[in-house]
């Protein structure tokens, strides 16, 4: 007989176990694995396909507006499931597979003119991001908020999704330069790899699909009874005077402006300032010595510090780490050491975003009366993939101004500063502004008071 799970320090019910946890994380697993790909996209389609670097930034924002768009509207078409029918746990599968399928297709560029190239560039990001990404991303990010109420049980799968996400970030960090320079460096070897990939993502979401659940505990809804929809329009209304909620709206929009500049940047800084780019496999592995260290630490770190102060202790860490990386930008040690740092303040950013998320759609019950879940999780990933398309872009752009080319065996003096600028520049002034955020941030400490005052508000409505 299973072990009883019992209660959380503050009360509430537990509801998940050790493989609940695990097959959930895989979602995240599988949707890194994506993001991560994506991440590389610059590179093979500027040095590989050969397509300029300006237009390849250009296509890639106006992919990740639409992107951003698109999560709206899948908010919007979560919140209207007909009630009795599961809302987010299905498009795991709906959406899960096609986007495997995609991943093998965003490397299949046909040789020909660059107009025709352009084209198929603009199709099949469009498809793998607005649409695919998208419609299984906004239901996974979903399932958080129905799967526990238990706050602490929230935080557990936060850092696990972090976890396993942040693995399948390193593995294409770490693995797509070397191992498709061995495959033969060509395009076909990047298809095999996509292939490779794609095998992965499916087989993730499909033991996720698995596991997960929209229910605890037997015929027990999380939610006592089905919330009715609020109009897009008035739901979007209510979100912007949600304060909390704009605050992680702006965090989520300068963390994925971060996290995409990192992802993208690497390859760039290990082929033209340190001169051999499959140094990107040594960077990789030795950044996952201060990332272990950092999921390590962070759960106690958020048991002793809290969620909030944990997270403005990282963002001061990765602000003064990346700022003394300008006092010597060329030296291979000196700044894998200190990119080692942020990679430890990152973690932090990435196991609680989701944590602070749902903060605020508690929020939303005690302001409103009404969690509007998927519909803020699609506002707030509007924000981030805005972010993250800004962030992609601004390489290509700096190259591009630098007049980047790629068949140089030395890069210019204007290039090497592109290359200084995202990586250390901005990355700095984006730390700094959350950590700034952060300070503001106060209602983890309120969040006790607002659910009893909602819990007797529903006594008072029942009686």
């Amino acid at each position: 007989m299973a072990k009883e799970l019992g209660k959380d320090k503050f009360g509430v019910q537990r509801t998940m176990r050790r493989r609940d946890f695990l097959g959930d994380s895989l979602g995240q697993f599988a949707l890194n694995a994506m993001s991560g790909l994506i991440g590389q996209v610059t590179y093979f389609y500027t040095d590989k396909v050969g397509v300029a670097a300006g237009m390849v930034a250009t296509v890639l924002l106006i992919c990740k507006i639409v992107d951003a768009f698109t999560d709206l509207i899948m908010g919007n078409i979560i919140d209207h499931t007909k009630p009795g029918k599961e809302k987010y746990r299905p498009w795991l599968l709906k959406a899960g597979i096609p986007a495997g399928i995609l991943m093998v297709l965003m490397f299949t560029v046909p040789k020909g003119s660059a107009g025709l190239q352009i084209a198929y560039l603009l199709i099949t990001n469009l498809l793998f991001t607005a649409v695919a990404y998208t419609a299984v991303c906004i239901p996974y990010a979903s399932l958080m908020i129905v799967r526990t109420n238990s706050q602490e049980e929230r935080g557990r799968m936060g850092t696990w999704r972090a976890a396993s996400g942040y693995v399948s970030g390193m593995i294409m960090a770490v693995v797509i330069i070397p191992l498709t320079n061995v495959l033969g460096g060509t395009q076909n070897a990047w298809i095999k790899f996509g292939a490779i990939a794609s095998a992965v993502v499916i087989l993730a979401f499909l033991i996720c699909y698995k596991t997960s659940k929209e229910t605890i505990q037997g015929d027990i809804v999380v939610q006592d009874k089905e919330e009715e929809a609020v109009p897009f329009k008035e739901a979007l209304v209510k979100l912007f005077h949600n304060k909390y909620w704009v605050m992680i709206l702006i965090m989520n929009f300068m963390s994925a402006v971060l996290y995409a500049i990192t992802a993208s940047s690497g390859t760039y800084y290990a082929k033209w300032i340190y001169g051999n780019d499959n140094l990107m496999g040594i960077m990789g592995a030795i950044g996952l010595i201060p990332t272990l260290v950092g999921f390590i630490i962070v759960g106690p770190m958020i048991k002793r510090l809290g969620v909030t102060k944990t997270l403005k202790v990282s963002f001061a860490l990765g602000t003064v780490c990346t700022i003394l990386r300008i006092i010597n930008p060329y030296n291979f040690a000196f700044n894998v050491g200190l990119g080692g740092f942020a990679s430890l303040a990152n973690i932090p950013m990435m196991c609680l975003m989701g944590v602070m998320t749902a903060m605020s759609i508690d929020y939303n019950e005690y302001k409103y009366g009404k969690k509007m879940i998927a519909s803020s999780q699609a506002a707030s990933s509007f924000g981030g993939k805005v972010g993250s398309g800004i962030g992609g872009s601004i390489i290509g752009w700096c190259l591009a101004l630098a007049a980047y080319n790629p068949t140089l065996t030395v890069a210019s003096e204007a290039t090497k500063q592109a290359i200084f600028t995202f990586s250390i520049y901005i990355p700095a002034v984006m730390f700094a502004i959350l950590f700034v955020m952060s300070l503001k941030f106060d209602l983890e400490g309120r969040l006790p008071q607002l659910r009893e005052e909602i819990a007797k508000r529903k006594e008072q409505k029942e009686s």
